[in-house]
C-alpha cells in the first residue's frame, strides 16, 4: 500500500500505512485521535465479528482501521451500519461489481452465490468509534481461508487499485457521516435500499438461542425488524443467517 496515493483529504489525518500490526483495530484502540486511519499488510491478530480471525494476504487486501467521532444526531448503533454503506458504495464504483449488504455490515457479492467480500468490526472508546476493515480485492480462490469468501477479482473486476479503493471509502465515509447527522431518516432510506437482507427469511443466533423471522426493516436504533411466528421482533446484534 504507497500511502501516498490515499488521497481522502479532510477530515481525514495523513494515513498510516505499517508492514506488520497484531491489527489495524488494536492499534487505533491505543491512540484513538477522531479521524485517524491506519492500514497494514498483514495483521497478527485481525479478528472479525464474534473474535472470529480475520486472515490477509499481503498485497491483494485491503485491512484498515480508521476513528470516527459519535453522532450527534442519530444512535451510536448507526455509526457500523454507515461504515457498511460507505464501504459497498465505494468498491461498486471503482469496481462496477454489484455489491450487497447483509445487515449489519458483512458485503456480500450476489452473482458469486453471496459470497463474502467485505466485514467490518466495531469497537466505542472515550475518543469516538474505532472502525476496522477487511476487504479481499485481489485474491484467486485458493488464496481465501473458506469457500463462504470472494474477492473483486473473482467477482469480475481484476486489478482494483487498493489505494484507489481505500480512497474511495474514505471520502464516502466522511460524507455518509454528515449526513447521518444532518438528515439520518435519508441515510437509513439508502441503507435499507441495498441491504439484501431486507425480505428474506433468516435466523439469528443470540446468546439466549435462535430467533427465525423475515426481515421487514431497520428501525431508528439501526436494529433489524424481524417478523416472527411470535410477532415483531428487533434485534440489536447477532449473528444473522440467510436461508435460502
Amino acid at each position: 500500500m504507497d500511502a501516498s496515493l490515499v488521497t481522502p483529504g479532510s477530515p481525514w489525518l495523513p494515513v498510516e500505512v505499517h508492514d506488520i500490526v497484531d491489527s489495524t483495530n488494536a492499534e487505533l484502540v491505543r491512540d484513538p485521535r477522531p479521524w485517524r486511519v491506519v492500514t497494514a499488510e498483514e495483521q497478527r491478530a485481525g479478528r472479525g465479528r464474534l473474535d472470529r480471525a480475520w486472515t490477509t494476504t499481503p498485497g491483494t487486501s485491503i485491512a484498515a482501521s480508521v476513528v470516527v467521532p459519535r453522532p450527534a444526531r442519530a444512535p451510536l448503533g448507526w455509526v457500523p451500519l454507515v461504515v457498511g454503506l460507505a464501504l459497498r458504495d465505494a468498491l461498486t464504483e471503482v469496481s462496477g461489481v454489484e455489491i450487497a449488504l447483509k445487515w449489519p455490515n458483512d458485503l456480500l457479492v450476489p452473482a458469486d452465490d453471496d459470497r463474502k467480500l467485505a466485514g467490518i468490526l466495531a469497537e466505542l472508546t472515550p475518543a469516538g468509534v474505532v472502525v476496522g476493515t477487511g476487504v479481499n480485492i485481489d485474491q484467486e480462490r485458493a488464496d481465501l481461508p473458506v469457500d463462504t469468501a470472494t474477492s473483486l477479482r473473482l467477482a469480475g473486476a481484476p486489478g482494483v487499485s487498493r489505494e484507489g479503493a481505500l480512497t474511495a471509502y474514505l471520502r464516502r465515509l466522511a460524507v455518509l457521516l454528515r449526513e447521518l447527522d444532518d438528515d439520518p431518516y435519508a441515510v437509513r432510506t439508502a441503507y435499507a435500499a441495498v441491504c439484501g437482507t431486507l425480505g428474506r427469511t433468516v435466523v439469528t443466533h443470540l446468546p439466549h438461542g435462535e430467533v427465525r423471522g423475515v426481515a421487514t426493516g431497520i428501525d431508528a436504533d439501526g436494529r433489524l425488524c424481524l417478523e416472527t411466528d411470535n410477532g415483531p421482533y428487533a434485534v440489536a446484534a447477532g449473528d444473522v443467517v440467510h436461508v435460502r
